[in-house]
């Protein structure tokens, strides 16, 4: 069965064009051009990745993104913005997109990217499920207080499941398999991302920021993801201190 995509756009000759170019490479492609009826599709509606532009009628991109999030729909997302303003794109990164394209582009380049990240979602599938059948422990990696659970794409802290997104789960998880070991922007960038982002290592760090959010007892000094200056970051245990 073909994988599905949503793409969403007011400008009918993109929709077009990309409708045409992932059809073209086997994809099954669903379309709309508002915002409230992308909300709908996507929260009705099995989707394997959205194409969500950023400015829409009714509600915009990063609202569509916020409310399916807030739904707890994780569907990867691939948004794409006419605009420059980094603002825009750091704020729909750290609502839960996966990823962002910069008008104009070329179709190929959605292709790869649209390509790219189903392949790793598909790839931690079939990592799961071939660990389940053969009925292995569950493998739990700890820091602290964060347990992750690679097998169940989970994350406790402190008993609590988080809500990550597929994104936030990976950097997470590859930072915990180097613990301990200073890594570089553009390591994590190719790692995680699976492909060259063009340099722009910003991606990296709205993630590190947004993952700090949910286990750093205080962002502003991290105990558990370090930055190391003008080199990249580390996750090692936290220290902890003994009650006077």
């Amino acid at each position: 069965m073909s994988q599905r995509i949503l793409v969403v756009d007011d400008e009918e000759s993109i929709v077009t064009l990309l409708q045409f170019n992932l059809e073209q490479s086997g994809y099954d492609v669903t379309t709309a051009m508002d915002g409230a009826t992308a909300l709908k599709l996507a929260s009705s509606e099995p989707f394997d990745l959205i194409v969500l532009d950023l400015m829409l009628p009714e509600l915009d991109g990063i609202e569509v993104c916020k409310q399916l999030r807030q739904q707890k729909i994780l569907t990867p997302i691939l948004m794409l913005t006419a605009k420059d303003d980094e603002f825009d794109k750091v704020l729909g990164l750290e609502l839960g997109a996966d990823d962002y394209m910069t008008k104009p582009f070329s179709p190929r380049e959605v292709v790869a990217r649209v390509r790219a990240i189903l392949r790793r979602v598909e790839q931690q599938s079939s990592l799961s499920q071939k660990e389940e059948t053969a009925k292995e422990a569950v493998t739990v990696l700890t820091c602290g207080e964060v347990e992750i659970y690679p097998d169940n794409y989970e994350v406790h802290y402190q008993n609590q499941v988080l809500e990550l997104t597929p994104k936030e789960f990976e950097l997470l998880l590859y930072l915990a398999n180097h613990k301990g070991r200073v890594l570089t922007r553009d390591q994590l960038l190719n790692a995680v991302w699976d492909y060259e982002f063009v340099g722009d290592t910003r991606i990296v760090d709205v993630h590190i920021s947004h993952l700090r959010e949910k286990i750093e007892p205080n962002t502003k000094k991290p105990i558990y993801i370090k930055t190391i200056r003008g080199l990249g970051y580390k996750l090692e245990e936290p220290q902890l201190h003994a009650k006077t």
